[in-house]
């Protein structure tokens, strides 16, 4: 079995290349279920039940968030009316919606899916994503071996921790945030998929998906700007695992990339 997790999708570019290109994509690999990290959709901050009624599950069956889950006002009162939507397993427990759980893939295999947010070089206070994971894996794996991490953070080191912490116990340990992609793909020790950041889908030519010049002000000048989401040939980055269903562990790792220019996009 197959699955594609797809890096954070960074505006209207963003969603616009993942609806072309991601059902093409899972069919060229064989995927049967499809990952995505939403948080940056909404003008490259948040994401809202509307944009996310734009998808099918042939595009994506599930998406994660991050640091930005908050950043459209109206969110916290639609997330509970979205199945397909978790937030950091790690926020407050009184925040809206749920950290984790366990969805069906088109071949019938049931999928675990967790996500974390990671506390180093982060501004927002949120508990340790080690102590909250083992919760998530013991209710999950009740239900099925499979099991997908997405470690939303900054710093590669705490990913890694993370990566041989639950090695042997998940399928995928795979990070986003950064919009970088990473070299780093490799199946640990005991069988788990690792990855420090899949990357993004967002404009090829920009910072992190934004338009540079104000990027280069502010790293010039220290003064506040205005990011705008840029424009232009859009790259959609991600990462195909193989995996055992009946045991969950991950045979192969694959970094992918698309790209959908600019004339092609709706």
């Amino acid at each position: 079995m197959r699955i594609l997790f797809i890096g954070d999708i960074v505006g209207h570019d963003g969603r616009s290349a993942v609806q072309a290109l991601a059902p093409a994509l899972q069919e060229e690999f064989g995927c049967d279920f499809c990952l995505a990290n939403g948080e940056n959709m909404a003008g490259g901050n948040g994401m809202s039940k509307a944009l996310l009624a734009e998808f099918s599950p042939a595009q994506v069956d599930v998406f994660t968030s991050g640091d930005h889950t908050w950043d459209q006002r109206e969110f916290p009162g639609q997330i509970e009316g979205v199945d397909n939507v978790l937030r950091p397993a790690n926020f407050h427990a009184s925040q809206p919606g749920r950290g984790w759980g366990v969805f069906t893939a088109r071949n019938g295999v049931k999928v675990g899916v967790v996500n974390l947010l990671g506390r180093v070089f982060m501004k927002l206070n949120v508990s340790s994503p080690f102590d909250l994971v083992d919760q998530a894996i013991q209710e999950i794996s009740a239900q099925t071996p499979v099991i997908f991490v997405d470690f939303h953070g900054e710093a590669t080191s705490e990913k890694q921790a993370m990566g041989f912490y639950l090695d042997g116990r998940v399928t995928a340990v795979l990070g986003t945030h950064t919009h970088v992609p990473t070299a780093d793909e490799r199946i640990l020790p005991g069988g788990t998929a690792f990855q420090c950041d899949v990357g993004m889908v967002g404009a090829l030519d920009s910072v992190l998906g934004r338009e540079a010049s104000p990027v280069i002000q502010n790293f010039r000048t220290g003064m506040p700007m205005r990011f705008p989401v840029a424009t232009g040939t859009t790259a959609l980055m991600g990462t195909v695992v193989t995996l055992d269903e009946t045991t969950g562990r991950a045979t192969e790792i694959q970094r992918v990339s698309r790209l959908f220019p600019a004339d092609a996009r709706k």
